[in-house]
């Protein structure tokens, strides 16, 4: 791989650390003037910039250059079964503004992606940023999706969902990259980006109206061969038997330890509770039924972390979704069964611990997979050539094949800087 192209030198500079062009020239071992000359579309993109100079020995103090993460934005959403979050981030995933609301993915993908649509419009208004400036889209949907198309697979909880092409809709609004995963996989993207950078083998749990992990494995995301890697709320545990599932089947884990599940047991209790939110409350009000309720979910996710546990040997289980904000009630539950029924090697090293980014690791792991996409080296190096050929011809894409995944808007950014007087 070409160690000097734009695309690796801006790789290098996202770190965030300001260096000279010496300083990149000795880590990539290019020449001083193949440095500059490779930094030139990345000046004029203004994703990198110059900063306070170096510090002197003895000369004129050597510009230091680093990465611009605000020079352009993305829109990144969290979309669960009930509620749905939409945030603007910069280019290093940190969130600008936000918007979680009430919604029901069960009203389908138009109504969804129109008001997805909508926050993004009213959230560059309070920034007082063009549309132009959103440069990709992430979205997490919580179901099964084809990851190379965007498209759900079959998701249980979805109706209308299956099938959709959820990036053409998207781009026929801003017609940029449009990245869409499952809404677990982008919370383990977005916990470990932002608390456990270095951990190489973890799984993510989301404990809310439904039950899902995102597992990470020797560092990578696994997928598996469909998108349904980590679809754990529908493993058969042994307290679900004859109970049935939404999905049409029973004795699944969700069936008895989602959120509607405890809600409904509650009920049944006498309580008044409807949703994920009235279980946390009751919880936290220190309410008996509602703790031993949730303790036993704990328990029973447990039971299905034990099989995880042994066929992944994560170092690391972190739980996230709104049902963890009750706290060491599900967590002591959960770690009771792993750590009683787990064998001693795999969870000597075993961390179970509960989500530290919270509500946002979904809307930062969304911002993260589209910013990894669109800032890739080779997409980056494909940009700086078009900028650097001189010809509006070449920046034209529509007279070329069109990439699986078009970015007109960094295209029409290199046009405007080659029409721009000099």
């Amino acid at each position: 791989m070409d160690n000097g192209g734009p695309g690796e030198l801006l790789q290098i500079l996202r770190d965030g650390q300001p260096r000279t062009r010496a300083d990149l020239a000795g880590t990539t071992g290019l020449g001083r003037a193949a440095v500059s000359s490779r930094l030139e579309p990345l000046l004029k993109l203004e994703l990198v910039i110059p900063v306070s100079g170096a510090p002197s020995t003895g000369g004129r103090p050597s510009a230091r250059l680093a990465f611009n993460p605000g020079a352009k934005l993305v829109a990144a959403a969290d979309v669960g079964a009930t509620h749905a979050t939409v945030a603007l981030t910069d280019l290093s995933g940190a969130v600008l503004v936000e918007t979680t609301e009430r919604m029901e993915i069960s009203c389908g993908p138009e109504t969804v992606l129109d008001w997805l649509l909508t926050m993004v419009n009213g959230h560059l208004k309070v920034l007082e940023r063009p549309t132009a400036d959103v440069i990709a889209v992430g979205i997490g949907l919580p179901g099964p999706v084809e990851h190379s198309t965007g498209k759900p697979t079959s998701p249980p909880i979805m109706p209308g969902w299956d099938g959709f092409d959820v990036p053409a809709y998207i781009q026929q609004t801003l017609g940029v990259p449009v990245l869409v995963d499952n809404d677990v996989n982008l919370m383990a993207l977005g916990e470990r980006a932002t608390r456990w950078p270095n951990e190489e083998n973890m799984i993510f749990l989301k404990v809310a109206t439904g039950i899902g992990s995102g597992v990470v494995s020797g560092g990578e995301l696994q997928r598996g061969a469909a998108g349904v890697a980590g679809d754990v709320g529908h493993i058969a545990v042994s307290r679900g038997a004859g109970i049935l599932c939404r999905c049409g089947k029973s004795a699944c884990l969700e069936a008895i330890a989602g959120a509607p599940a405890i809600a409904a047991q509650l009920r049944e209790n006498g309580l008044g509770a409807t949703n994920g939110s009235d279980v946390v409350s009751l919880v936290r009000s220190g309410n008996p039924a509602a703790i031993q309720a949730v303790r036993q979910a704990g328990r029973d996710i447990g039971e299905m972390l034990n099989m995880c546990v042994s066929f992944i040997n994560p170092s690391l289980i972190v739980v996230g979704g709104s049902l963890a904000q009750s706290g060491e009630h599900l967590m002591a539950g959960i770690r009771e069964t792993v750590y009683a029924r787990s064998t001693p090697l795999a969870t000597q090293h075993l961390n179970i611990t509960q989500s530290a980014t919270g509500p946002e690791a979904g809307v930062v792991g969304a911002s993260i997979l589209a910013v990894e996409h669109v800032l890739s080296p080779h997409r980056v190096n494909q940009l700086a050539t078009r900028l650097l050929s001189g010809g509006k011809e070449n920046i034209n894409r529509q007279e070329e094949p069109a990439p699986p995944t078009p970015w007109p808007l960094l295209e029409a950014m290199a046009k405007q800087l080659q029409d721009a007087p000099t």
